[in-house]
């Protein structure tokens, strides 16, 4: 009980924190500006303003105290930013002092100074630890990098992924993007710090977050996958979100042992992960596509239909931040009746990305998702649609993306969608789609980038090789 109270009274600090840097600071400008004739009318006020810095300054001080006992940050930096902000409100009080009274032993222009520069470095410390301490050179490396502010992460292209470090290449990255800011060198939330492989597996104050051999049994994975505005989700609502794919590679590198020094050749491989696994070797920067995302808001959709779809098992999320544009994802409902269909299409002003992917999903149905008219991604892959389903899709204009990878689409139904003048990627893989019908297609779809799959993964002369005796009946 005692611990709660003290934690709740420690989470005001980052409310309270700012008042003293902002009141002390217009009293250093109040006192510098007194200094000329014209301004002489508020050398009155100085003394209140430093007060009312002074105890807000001490507020902060305690609250910040009482906030650095959950052990959630780095001591080191902790401790020197509580002891400037100590200083802080020490000096604070002097200066008020000689105001107060000018017989005051001390210079009043040293004193004003010194609590400038403590302000300065408190507040420098307090950022650190709220954003790292590369929280004010970070922009400054985006910039000129030449990186544009939708970008996600800059995570680099690996020229070779199955000879790459499954760790250190490919999940690494991920954490550090997505979970390092709260869970690094600077602040430990929970108790948990990643940035160290072996207080990763040690876990945090709620104990392990990784099952190695054991995904859906992690913690990690099952806050992943919970609702974004879920309390318990990670990460917060308002952080970056990991991708489908990014997460998949999490869910891959647990399930077989989560292992350190293993490279990515020496994991098993299905055919789900593969194709994750290959899109490292593209792009260096992962970026949210702005042309996905209508500029135009657009108002709430009603939570309540919202809650009826995740009850049934439907991922429903924001695609961005602040944004009440939708995308849902029948990841874990693979069945899907009339009624999921009806709900869709009461939200469908805000749905921009449904995933149908490997669900029951037919041509029939394909009718009322046809009348998703603002969809700009849609998945249906693996589902038993045909070429009488697709026309359906026909009114989806907005439409850029559209995988039918593993359906029984042919060419002919493809070339039904020539109206989709906006479609920009096309997964055809593992469809009735002839090889031969390919330079057709680019010629139909001369805008649109047409994925046919297929991809193969050399065999290296490092390669492990499993030899097998050949039975004889």
């Amino acid at each position: 009980m005692l611990l709660t109270i003290t934690e709740f009274l420690g989470h005001f600090h980052p409310l309270i924190v700012h008042l003293p840097i902002g009141i002390l600071l217009i009293g250093l400008l109040l006192q510098y500006l007194s200094r000329k004739e014209k301004y002489t009318a508020f050398k009155p006020a100085i003394p209140l303003v430093l007060l009312l810095g002074t105890i807000s300054a001490f507020i902060s001080c305690i609250t910040g105290y009482l906030l650095s006992m959950t052990d959630d940050y780095d001591e080191s930096l902790v401790s020197w930013h509580m002891w400037m902000g100590i200083s802080v409100a020490l000096v604070s009080f002097m200066l008020y002092a000689k105001e107060k009274n000018p017989e005051f032993a001390i210079n009043k222009k040293l004193l004003a100074l010194g609590l400038f520069v403590l302000v300065m470095i408190t507040g420098h410390l307090g950022g650190s630890l709220t954003h790292g301490s590369d929280y004010v050179t970070k922009p400054l490396k985006n910039i000129f990098s030449g990186d544009s502010d939708i970008a996600v992460s800059a995570i680099k292209p690996i020229p070779n992924v199955q000879e790459a470090a499954a760790y250190s290449d490919v999940i690494k990255p991920i954490l550090e993007t997505k979970c390092y800011s709260c869970h690094g060198a600077n602040k430990q939330k929970g108790g948990l710090r990643m940035d160290d492989s072996l207080k990763l597996m040690k876990g945090g104050k709620d104990g392990n977050v990784i099952e190695a051999g054991d995904a859906d049994a992690s913690e990690m994975i099952k806050r992943l996958m919970l609702p974004v505005d879920n309390d318990d989700h990670m990460p917060p609502k308002e952080k970056s979100q990991p991708t489908e794919q990014q997460i998949a590679l999490l869910h891959w590198w647990i399930s077989n042992g989560a292992a350190f020094d293993k490279k990515v050749k020496q994991l098993p491989q299905d055919d789900k992960i593969k194709p994750s696994l290959l899109a490292l070797q593209k792009a260096a920067v992962i970026k949210i596509e702005s042309s996905f995302i209508p500029k135009t808001p657009v108002a709430e959709a009603d939570q309540k239909v919202v809650a009826q779809l995740r009850e049934s098992g439907v991922v429903i999320l924001p695609v961005a931040q602040n944004s009440n544009y939708l995308m849902a994802s029948f990841v874990t409902d693979t069945i899907i009746g009339k009624e999921d269909i009806a709900l869709l299409q009461q939200i469908k002003d805000q749905l921009l990305w449904l995933k149908l992917s490997d669900t029951n999903l037919s041509d029939e149905q394909l009718a009322g998702v046809g009348q998703l008219a603002n969809l700009t991604k849609l998945n249906i892959a693996g589902t038993n649609i045909t070429d009488k389903g697709l026309t359906q899709l026909q009114s989806l204009q907005q439409l850029q993306y559209l995988n039918i990878v593993n359906t029984k689409i042919s060419s002919a139904g493809l070339m039904q969608l020539t109206s989709l003048k906006k479609l920009e990627s096309l997964y055809i893989y593992k469809t009735n789609t002839a090889t031969t019908d390919y330079a057709s297609l680019k010629t139909t779809f001369p805008k649109t980038t047409i994925d046919t799959g297929g991809y193969e993964v050399p065999t290296l002369a490092t390669d492990t090789t499993l030899v097998k005796e050949k039975k004889t009946y």
